[in-house]
């Protein structure tokens, strides 16, 4: 069961894994047998300085975020993070400083007695190098546990996955553009996504493992300054694709702000911006 908090609630009456999107925050709270996991997605470790060498912007944005996740597992009570992927920013290798950042980084949490996990995303090619030895690094084909399928969403699942009642992937960067000037806030921002599947839309993996997973869930991204798509103008950009087509196309993906606002479904249609401008070439 996936339980949004804030202006809005939303249940499910079968039971199922527990996972509660945390009001304001980027983060999923995963409860388990074994106790609470933050769930948290697109970190990119190293943004911000294009020479990659670590410094100044990117180093304070890696302090900032670890302490971020420290106060949210202190609020939360959890004991663990798993990160769906993208932990680091260039795409292969940790050139510069870059390395020692990751490093850091791990051990601000591990210090603290929180344990760390990381799903391999597209852009942690070579990461296993710069982890202390006690982060646990799972396959980029996703982590399976009590009920839960956690992959990035850049690639297919492991075929154990299709096992799972519920997946949360990142990768997307969902995002919703509002009104200009809506609420005096910015006008696009991060959002939760949500697929509710029917039996006949679950996924089919290949091998045509069809998935049995009732939900799918899509973290928004943790890194406040790594971009945001505009899903409700536009299907996502090339790069990030697959995830849409795969497990998203011919459903209803329903959009939720941060403070639990539902925005209603979105990509069920074309942009009405977009369908205007080819309505106007058409003359």
């Amino acid at each position: 069961m996936v339980t949004f908090e804030g202006r809005v609630e939303v249940r499910r009456r079968s039971a199922g894994p527990h996972l509660e999107p945390i009001r304001d925050a980027s983060a999923l709270l995963w409860r388990t047998s074994s106790g609470r996991t933050l769930l948290v997605a697109d970190l990119h470790l190293g943004l911000g300085d294009p020479r990659g060498k670590g410094t100044g912007l990117a180093e304070q944005g890696a302090r900032e975020m670890a302490e971020r996740l420290l106060a949210l597992c202190s609020q939360q009570r959890a004991s663990r993070v798993v990160v769906a992927g993208d932990l680091k920013h260039p795409i292969v290798g940790a050139p510069g400083r870059l390395g020692a950042l990751l490093f850091d980084f791990c051990g601000a949490l591990l210090s603290q007695g929180i344990g760390l996990e990381v799903v391999p995303g597209n852009h942690d090619v070579g990461l296993a190098a710069h982890l202390p030895k006690e982060v646990e690094l799972h396959s980029p084909g996703g982590l399976l546990r009590e009920g839960v399928g956690v992959f990035h969403g850049h690639r297919w699942p492991d075929a154990e996955l299709a096992t799972a009642r519920a997946l949360v992937v990142g990768h997307l960067h969902p995002g919703y553009r509002m009104a200009a000037g809506s609420a005096g806030g910015p006008e696009k921002r991060s959002c939760w996504l949500r697929v509710e599947y029917r039996a006949r839309d679950r996924p089919l993996l290949p091998g045509d493992i069809r998935c049995g997973a009732g939900e799918l869930l899509v973290l928004p991204a943790f890194n406040p300054l790594g971009g945001i798509e505009s899903l409700n103008r536009s299907v996502p950009a090339r790069g990030r694709s697959f995830l849409f087509r795969r497990f998203m196309a011919g459903t209803r993906p329903r959009a939720y702000l941060l403070d639990g606002t539902d925005l209603g479904p979105i990509l069920s249609s074309p942009p009405a911006r977009a369908a205007r401008r080819r309505s106007s070439k058409a003359r």
